[in-house]
């Protein structure tokens, strides 16, 4: 099984602790005989400000949530009307993670 880095895309072998291309630690769960799927894109109930659209597409990319809240409020007071419709749609299609699951530990 072969695991790839998260900002290059380099391939690694599976006890890889560094990417050999950028330096990026790589942070993989030990194979379990399961494919690794990335994670889905779900509104969080842990770390929402709002309605948890920002915090999920944070959590979905691996990106840091400050600045996709920080881009949202940017973009909503530039690109008026169309990031809010954007927004409201993200809030209505992309569902809620599911009440069983627990917070990912960083």
């Amino acid at each position: 099984m072969s695991v790839f880095c998260s900002q290059c895309g380099n391939v690694l072998p599976p006890s890889a602790r560094f990417c050999s291309n950028c330096g990026t630690v790589v942070s993989g769960m030990p194979y379990s005989g399961f494919p690794q799927y990335p994670p889905r894109l779900v509104r969080p109930y842990h770390g929402r400000q709002f309605a948890g659209v920002c915090a999920g597409f944070a959590r979905a990319y691996g990106w840091d949530v400050g600045t996709v809240r920080i881009i949202a409020v940017l973009t909503g007071i530039f690109i008026c009307p169309v990031a809010e419709i954007v927004y409201l749609a993200c809030w209505i299609g992309i569902p809620e993670e599911p009440l069983g699951e627990l917070p990912p530990t960083p």
